[in-house]
């Protein structure tokens, strides 16, 4: 069964401070997102208090398509939002609507991350590897996607004709994961948390972790026009959101001697605070989330480099306006 995600459904937050804490005047702040384990590290600052600590009084609002989300902060809805990177963010922060600030979790080999996905029927019929993908038909969410942009790379490194995929838009990831569980797309990519509901139902066949292809920034923490100028408050949220980056990482990205992720208490307790705001109905969402973890830099660095690279792929496929300037959608001058 397909979950549901709610468009502009408040997030349950979970703050972890102890009860004799004093209660002081606290700075209401909103930040929009996704419910998905990709913000990791934003809601373990929420649960571990980091906010709280810095003044800050957050509420988390959740939307259906990553667009939405940077569509909220340009119109004022939220301060803040940790979103991947789409056509919609580098236009807006083309604009100087918005800017990343800081780093969301990027693809890396041997971190599971997106999953490339099949149909049951394409996959019988030989889309058994990334470079199959030819002349087949792909599900990619809105054009600009994320999902649209790796679909793009994988062409470029597999060498096929991205021009020979027909592509399928559809509103949400429930959308793309319905067209490839009925056969109306050949492929797709998705968040592990849907691709494996469909591998576990049988509604689909694993092709590869898209981590395997190429490793791109998958998104980042932005922030308003209006918000950057409250300079104060941005570094307020920034060190609560990297102490969140540091514990996402201590907890899920150890490896034993033999290069195996450690699963063990610390690394459950952190999947389980995580699970509260991805699966806020579901118990067992926390074996999903300790077990398919996206790579996170540790203090939240963009990768400014591979960021610039997205951006000229979108103006090469007239996705976004010719005139975007690469590091102008950046503001890296928060330490």
């Amino acid at each position: 069964m397909i979950r549901r995600l709610y468009a502009i459904l408040p997030l349950i937050a979970v703050l972890l401070t102890p009860a004799f804490t004093p209660v002081l005047a606290q700075e209401r702040v909103v930040v929009g997102t996704q419910r998905l384990a990709t913000s990791g590290a934003l809601f373990l600052a929420a649960t571990n208090g980091y906010f709280k600590a810095e003044g800050l009084d957050v509420e988390m609002m959740a939307y259906t398509t990553p667009q939405l989300v940077v569509e909220g902060l340009a119109g004022g809805a939220t301060d803040f939002a940790v979103a991947a990177f789409t056509g919609a963010a580098f236009n807006l922060a083309g604009k100087g609507a918005i800017k990343a600030i800081a780093a969301q979790v990027r693809e890396k080999r041997d971190y599971e991350g997106h999953e490339l996905i099949a149909s049951n029927a394409a996959y019988a019929k030989g889309l058994q590897k990334p470079g199959d993908l030819a002349d087949k038909s792909f599900a990619i969410g809105e054009l600009g996607s994320p999902y649209h942009y790796q679909l793009g790379q994988t062409a470029r490194i597999k060498r096929f004709d991205l021009g020979s995929v027909l592509l399928k838009p559809g509103a949400s990831l429930d959308v793309m994961a319905r067209q490839v569980a009925t056969g109306e797309a050949d492929a797709t990519i998705l968040p592990p948390q849907y691709a494996r509901e469909l591998l576990t139902a049988g509604q689909a066949k694993l092709v590869s972790w898209f981590s395997e292809i190429d490793e791109p920034q998958l998104g980042a923490l932005f922030a308003s026009a209006k918000t950057i100028g409250k300079r104060d408050t941005v570094d307020k949220f920034l060190r609560a959101y990297r102490k969140g980056a540091a514990d996402y990482t201590a907890a899920l990205m150890r490896n034993d001697k033999y290069s195996k992720r450690i699963l063990d208490a610390k690394s459950k307790d952190a999947a389980a605070a995580i699970a509260r705001y991805v699966y806020p109905n579901q118990a067992s969402g926390i074996a999903t989330v300790e077990a398919t973890v996206y790579y996170m830099d540790p203090q939240a660095r963009l990768d400014a480099a591979d960021v610039e690279r997205q951006v000229e792929w979108y103006k090469s496929q007239s996705l976004i306006d010719s005139s975007v300037v690469p590091r102008n959608v950046m503001d890296l001058s928060f330490k």
